[in-house]
């Protein structure tokens, strides 16, 4: 047989992406944005905070399992799930904890095993673009084991005693960080399962630099703000109607 006759060898088969879960924490009460129901089911233009958070992270093409943290208890699981019953895609609803952190732990252990991709965001920043959750699974997919979006810090930011001032900070070396935080699974597991619960971090990010892992950075975005004070609830508002 010639060597033309020979059957073209079969193309070796692409392994499948891996697949990605988006961890929402949603269980906390929210004191700065004064009394009421908890701080992700606080309205903005007419729906939760948390809807708007749980579709963009539902139309981003990267996201397979949108996992959410609820209140604790089976009325704040069933107040969540009726939020989400109506809206697109794998939406799941859990109880969350005390704390944020353990929220974030006790919706981890309930993803599929095939999850091998994992963001965590926080539902207060509600407007984040897609574009940012799919460049931060992008930087997970391509090596990372942790990346988080960042910003410059463009105030001038002082360290201070009581009502004295220490020194100014140098400040072209300071990021404010923002979320969705992504991490390669089994990093994140690691991290949360070497957490001290009585000290809780503030971010995930947080918990794989104590196991001294690397953390990676892309850009953030401006309408990427986390939503904490009635201020920040109308600068929300003013951004969400300029999208309409």
């Amino acid at each position: 047989m010639s060597i033309s006759e020979h059957p073209a060898a079969a193309p070796a088969a692409r392994p499948a992406p891996s697949r990605v879960a988006a961890i929402v924490p949603a269980a906390g009460k929210g004191e700065r944005l004064g009394p009421g129901v908890p701080k992700a089911l606080r309205e903005l233009g007419g729906l939760p905070l948390l809807v708007h958070a749980v579709r963009t992270l539902i139309a981003a093409p990267s996201v397979d399992l949108v996992v959410v943290a609820a209140p604790p208890g089976p009325e704040g699981v069933t107040r969540v799930q009726q939020l989400l019953a109506d809206l697109p895609g794998d939406t799941r609803v859990v109880a969350g904890g005390a704390s944020r952190q353990e929220s974030v732990a006790l919706a981890l252990a309930t993803l599929p095993a095939d999850c091998s991709v994992v963001l965590v965001h926080d539902a207060a920043r509600a407007l984040t673009p897609v574009d940012l959750v799919e460049a931060v699974v992008g930087a997970v997919r391509s090596g990372a084991e942790a990346v988080i979006p960042v910003l410059p810090v463009t105030d001038t930011i002082k360290a201070v005693e009581g009502d004295l001032v220490i020194e100014t900070v140098d400040r072209s070396r300071l990021r404010a960080v923002q979320t969705p935080q992504g991490f390669q699974r089994d990093v994140l597991a690691q991290a949360h399962a070497a957490a001290d619960p009585y000290a809780p971090a503030t971010d995930d990010a947080g918990l794989v630099e104590a196991l001294s892992r690397p953390v990676r950075t892309v850009p953030g975005h401006a309408e990427a703000f986390k939503i904490t004070t009635p201020f920040d609830l109308i600068l929300a508002e003013a951004v969400l109607r300029r999208r309409r």
